[in-house]
């Protein structure tokens, strides 16, 4: 049973009735939409990703950053140009995601476009390989603001760790995340809250239970086991894991594999948040990693035109009539039920 936590408490509090008055008609709006077969959209996100920097450290075997396998240029998030998105909409969108691919902590003016955010009272989060958690970044972290720091966690022995996350050192998760807590308790502040994010894959789910123990060591406020993306999974793949509830897919009798859940023709996303690059570039969601779908530019026009656009219309249309064709909602598990 889920319960009312300080990370729920501080995003309630960043309603305003502009805020909850566009909440209430992006929900109303996605149902109706759903019931009439076509896209109605008189409301603006409520959530927007906005990516800080495609670059990484790391080279994860499922991540197309890590492995250089973007064919989109590569760059950082320009603070004047992050600002000019945040004025155009900190009135109605009230929960900032600073992660779509790469490490935010690479982009040097990260904290500080956090800072900004805060300052027009948005809720900010974030999700991190933990590396740059120095002592002077993890005290720079709390004093921005940021309400939500998730860190990946993915193995609790350098061995297994490095067997996903290469080029990593769990040293430096654990010493990151010390470095947060330690300043979080210094500086008396209520945020941000903690995540420890564990991507289950068949190399480390034998350490799923010494997860749970060195999250409660260490003081964090909560660890999430979440299901790995594979790319290539249809006869299988190395890194899929062997207990079921960890894994997206199902194996069949002739031995091939599925999502184990039944594709919906709606996805909530699509009316309520969007992706945008760092170089401006708009994006249905984070599953388009490559940015195929561009819906828009926001050098070009305000996102409040590009929202209501007729690109980003028909990309909905599709979605409602036939979203199993549509190339990046093959992995996803949102807008799903479980197979009869």
């Amino acid at each position: 049973m889920f319960g009312i936590n300080s990370d729920h408490i501080n995003l309630l509090s960043k309603l305003t009735l502009q805020r909850v008055v566009n909440a209430v008609r992006v929900k109303w709006s996605f149902h109706y939409s759903k019931l009439v077969k076509k896209p109605v959209i008189n409301a603006q996100p409520i959530s927007i990703t906005i990516e800080p920097t495609t670059a990484c450290n790391l080279g994860c075997p499922e991540c197309p950053s890590g492995l250089k396998q973007f064919s989109r240029p590569e760059g950082n998030l320009k603070q004047d140009f992050y600002k000019k998105i945040i004025d155009q909409t900190y009135q109605k969108s009230y929960y900032l995601n600073f992660y779509f691919q790469g490490e935010p902590f690479i982009n040097p003016d990260f904290l500080e476009m956090v800072r900004y955010a805060d300052s027009k009272n948005m809720y900010t989060a974030t999700s991190t390989n933990a590396h740059f958690l120095t002592e002077e970044n993890a005290k720079k972290t709390i004093e921005s603001g940021l309400s939500r720091l998730t860190i990946s966690i993915d193995g609790t022995t350098q061995q297994t760790y490095e067997s996903y996350r290469k080029n990593g050192s769990l040293e430096k998760v654990v010493e990151g995340a010390k470095n947060v807590i330690k300043w979080k308790k210094k500086l008396k502040s209520k945020t941000p809250y903690i995540i420890f994010q564990f991507l289950v894959v068949k190399p480390n789910e034998h350490q799923v239970e010494d997860a749970k123990k060195l999250a409660s060591e260490l003081g964090v406020d909560e660890i999430r086991f979440k299901t790995a993306q594979l790319y290539d999974y249809k006869h299988g793949n190395e890194l899929m894991p062997t207990i079921e509830k960890y894994s997206r897919y199902k194996k069949l009798a002739d031995g091939t594999y599925r999502l184990k859940n039944k594709m919906l023709n709606e996805c909530w996303r699509m009316w309520s948040s969007c992706v945008i690059t760092w170089d401006g570039k708009v994006v249905p969601c984070c599953f388009d990693k490559d940015a195929i779908h561009q819906l828009g530019e926001i050098e070009k026009a305000p996102l409040k035109d590009i929202w209501t656009s007729k690109s980003y219309n028909g990309f909905r249309k599709a979605l409602l009539t036939n979203r199993q064709e549509i190339d990046i909602c093959q992995n996803c598990t949102e807008g799903t039920k479980v197979w009869e």
